[in-house]
């Protein structure tokens, strides 16, 4: 391979540099830990405001959903790499049984949501058995 082919090869236009990703869906990664008297919920939304993200149960799923904005670009700035999916999202997770009698703390650090859903009375009993 002759070094102009190699070069081509990495050459990056300014149309490519400048097109913002399409088509790609951010499907946040989630951890669910089974406790005692309910379950916790790690979500990773790294660089996601609380006040951009909303959690839903219905029967036996969690829905969590938001928006990851890109606080970077303004006016006068271009990118010339993007790799990070800035959109909206909507994790989904099913368990085992309706949680909507559950109720939930809620606590964001280091770019983890982290959810404990705290069961009472026979459901919580049972589970622990």
């Amino acid at each position: 391979m002759s070094r102009e082919s190699i070069d081509r090869y990495f050459r990056i236009s300014e149309e490519q540099r400048n097109r913002r990703p399409s088509g790609r869906l951010w499907n946040p990664a989630a951890d669910v830990y089974r406790v005692r008297d309910g379950w916790i919920v790690k979500v990773d939304l790294a660089g996601v405001r609380t006040d951009d993200l909303e959690i839903r149960i219905s029967g036996p799923l969690l829905h969590i959903s938001g928006l990851r904005r890109d606080s970077t670009c303004g006016e006068g700035i271009s990118h010339y790499q993007l790799e990070i999916t800035y959109s909206r999202f909507e994790k989904t997770i099913q368990f085992p049984r309706s949680i909507e009698s559950a109720s939930i703390g809620r606590d964001y650090r280091d770019g983890l949501l982290i959810l404990r859903l705290h069961e009472e009375g026979e459901q919580a009993r049972a589970a622990s058995r």
